[in-house]
């Protein structure tokens, strides 16, 4: 799969405080919550939504991406609707966790996934991303898996789309997605007239893939992509604030611009215990160097 970038079309102005030459971009990027430690686990991890949601609104970030648990918790106490609005932030998309190495469990796995889609479009959300189980990756047989693996994506993103929500793959470090070759494979055997590309650079690059080579050979199929740097240092799993690691962020991000078709691009960075800087501090870093980039944030 070859990319010939189109032109990319550039904004009249350039958001205050960017660098003096840096063009404004088109994307408005968000942020997800896991940076605030927002995991599906029970009602304390939940309560982190309102602190994500608070402060990513606070930075001037377009929208928010969550775990359709989380959401679903707050819709069950009806307290989600006056979180998003009181903080005038939208939800775009949710990660949905499937099963796609276990034939005997898909037809579950997609029933829980409908439940999900379900309640990210309740909420005005976009995009369901599809997230691969874990598995142990020592050892793992990927020919063995391959072809429920590209059945199962096949059965998730159309159950999706017939929500009218957009999906792609979300490759992920040990899962049964992983590597550069896993990648290429599912996204060169899939159905990716629903199945679009949906990655994670800084998996990709954790994962030992040049993460902009990836993304350039796939570019007609990108649709979402959560926008994360790697150092391989000892905080967040070795990720870290964008700008202070090894992917090719600006050349990802130019790709994204130039993109046939409407990218989603929404800030991560994982937590980690004894971090050294706070998940506001890391969100104002990460945006610090967007708006070099040329990018416009809410004010």
């Amino acid at each position: 799969m070859r990319f010939q970038p189109s032109r990319r079309e550039f904004l009249g102005t350039a958001a205050a405080g960017v660098l003096l030459g840096a063009p404004a971009r088109k994307i408005q990027i968000g942020h997800t919550c896991i940076t605030w430690g927002t995991f599906p686990r029970g009602p304390e991890a939940s309560a982190t939504l309102e602190n994500a949601v608070k402060d990513i609104a606070k930075l001037g970030f377009w929208s928010f991406e969550t775990f359709p648990e989380n959401l679903a918790d707050w819709d069950a106490k009806g307290a989600l609707q006056g979180l998003i609005d009181q903080n005038k932030l939208p939800l775009k998309s949710g990660y949905c966790r499937t099963n796609l190495t276990d034939a005997s469990k898909r037809k579950e796995s997609v029933t829980t996934v409908i439940q999900l889609g379900r309640m990210i479009k309740k909420y005005g959300g976009t995009f369901g991303v599809i997230a691969p189980n874990s598995v142990k990756r020592e050892g793992f047989d990927w020919k063995a898996n391959r072809s429920n693996i590209i059945a199962g994506l096949n059965d998730h993103a159309m159950a999706l789309a017939d929500l009218g929500l957009g999906t792609g793959l979300h490759q992920h470090t040990g899962t049964c997605i992983e590597t550069r070759d896993e990648v290429y494979d599912v996204m060169e055997s899939a159905n990716t007239k629903v199945l679009k590309f949906a990655p994670d650079v800084g998996q990709l690059q954790k994962g030992g893939a040049d993460a902009a080579k990836v993304v350039k050979d796939f570019l007609p199929l990108l649709r979402h992509m959560h926008l994360k740097d790697w150092s391989g240092g000892e905080h967040y799993v070795g990720y870290c604030p964008l700008g202070m690691g090894k992917v090719d962020l600006k050349a990802i991000l130019d790709m994204a611009e130039s993109a046939p078709n409407p990218v989603n691009v929404m800030v991560e960075l994982d937590p980690s215990p004894k971090q050294p800087m706070t998940p506001l501090e890391t969100a104002q870093t990460s945006k610090a160097y967007l708006q070099k980039l040329g990018y416009q944030f809410k004010s």
